[in-house]
């Protein structure tokens, strides 16, 4: 793994030429077209363990993960194992089967205060339908989001903050109606008095908030206990739902997500990326009594062909029995940790402002100096210039990290000591060119 010349990627320049002429922007999610970081991407052809080859057969120690799935890392041989005799008995079926309801007694064993789940195929699906159900259960309209959190891009969740300590939504994408969105209220994270401001205003409209636990689509964004455990305390007061969206820290932080390690226990979770072990998968869950208003059951609908898709099934449920078998959370833990040591001197080195934000497995470089930003205002403007730089730098020496400023990286089982040596080794080169 030493550095490499600033040759072009000639095969993949092709292919991504291909691409654009079939593909909007050439790629099937925004991030993925370099946009943030300038240049063309790369593309893909093969991963193993902790590694991804380009079509131009050079290798890369990826921090990506396939933005989180990969827990495991990439064509883990019990996944593929389960994945190849899942799809030999079939695809699909568009009826119950049992690998569906394995995982799901699986799920609902590790988090907490989670009696039943539902499986879509994806973490904005998912989000979509906790939110339909919670506006069904409680019979009202209004949800509250925090700036700063992802949660998919149904319409109702596309919304950006203005100004004030709450506002009324305001589409972040073309093709989103006005009047949908203005049922979505924006609250900046950790900001005591802007919450109890809104739900003193409207509090009884609320039919739910949803807020990543723990923020990791804007930067890592580490919130207080304490102003986890206010959200919990009003919703609970008012009679709205508190939704944690745990697509990305679900069954990554922990067993238990998020929720596990703050000791705060929602209404309803989302779910996704690990529960899938690399395939199409989401998930919501929750109590009995909230669940059972979910159709056949109860009057809110949600239906999906593809949901409890066997392959996709087996692939989760693979995953999650090998991070218990192999005490996955606690090595993952340990290798946080030694990343945080062996990166430490190499950060309070370099010239430029840069700090580790970590939480579990994952981790985000944060280009500022100061304390770590728990909210989006908080994040340096002028970081993502520096990181344009850093990406190509750490790209041209081997290590695939997001092409964004504001994502975060992921570690996987299948990273080595030799991979987080060879990560620093390569960020310290890249902070002093820089």
């Amino acid at each position: 793994m030493t550095e490499r010349s600033a040759q072009p990627r000639v095969t993949s320049a092709a292919w991504f030429k291909r691409a654009k002429e079939c593909l909007p922007g050439g790629v099937n999610s925004p991030v993925r077209a370099f946009h943030a970081v300038g240049g063309e991407p790369i593309v893909i052809r093969s991963g193993r363990g902790a590694l991804i080859e380009d079509v131009d057969g050079r290798t890369y120690v990826d921090f990506v993960c396939s933005w989180g799935p990969l827990i495991l890392g990439h064509a883990h041989q019990a996944v593929v194992e389960a994945v190849r005799q899942a799809a030999e008995r079939g695809t699909t079926y568009g009826a119950l089967c049992e690998l569906e309801i394995e995982l799901a007694e699986t799920v609902t064993s590790l988090y907490p205060g989670l009696e039943k789940v539902r499986f879509v195929s994806s973490g904005t699906e998912a989000t979509m339908s906790a939110i339909r159900l919670a506006r069904g259960v409680t019979g009202r309209d209004v949800i509250v989001k925090f700036s700063g959190c992802y949660h998919g891009h149904a319409d109702h969740l596309l919304v950006a903050a203005g100004s004030g300590l709450a506002t009324f939504g305001q589409p972040d994408s073309a093709g989103v109606p006005e009047s949908f969105a203005s049922q979505t209220r924006i609250l900046p994270l950790d900001d005591d008095e802007a919450l109890e401001t809104l739900f003193h205003q409207e509090g009884d409209n609320i039919a739910a908030v949803i807020v990543e636990p723990i923020p990791a689509n804007n930067g890592l964004l580490l919130q207080r206990e304490a102003f986890l455990r206010k959200l919990r305390n009003l919703t609970q007061k008012h009679g709205a739902l508190l939704l944690f969206d745990e697509v990305i820290s679900g069954f990554r932080v922990g067993a238990g997500g998020a929720a596990e390690l703050f000791g705060i226990t929602p209404d309803l979770a989302t779910f996704g990326k690990v529960i899938g072990g690399g395939l199409p998968v989401g998930g919501f869950g929750g109590a009995g009594t909230i669940m059972d208003n979910l159709a056949p059951e109860g009057p809110v609908y949600q239906a999906g062909t593809l949901s409890g898709n066997p392959v996709a099934m087996a692939a989760g449920l693979e995953t999650l029995r090998t991070l218990k078998r192999e005490q996955g959370w606690q090595k993952l833990e340990t290798a946080g940790k030694k990343l945080e040591t062996m990166l430490a001197p190499i950060l309070e080195a370099s010239k430029t402002p840069v700090q580790l934000v970590r939480c579990a497995s994952v981790f985000w470089l944060a280009f500022q100096g100061g304390a770590a930003p728990r909210r989006a205002d908080a994040i340096e403007p002028r970081a993502a210039k520096n990181y344009r730089r850093f990406f190509h730098l750490m790209l041209e020496n081997g290590v695939y990290l997001a092409p964004s400023s504001y994502e975060v990286g992921f570690l996987s089982l299948a990273h080595e000591e030799k991979h987080l040596q060879h990560l620093c080794n390569s960020i310290s080169a890249a902070l002093d060119k820089m």
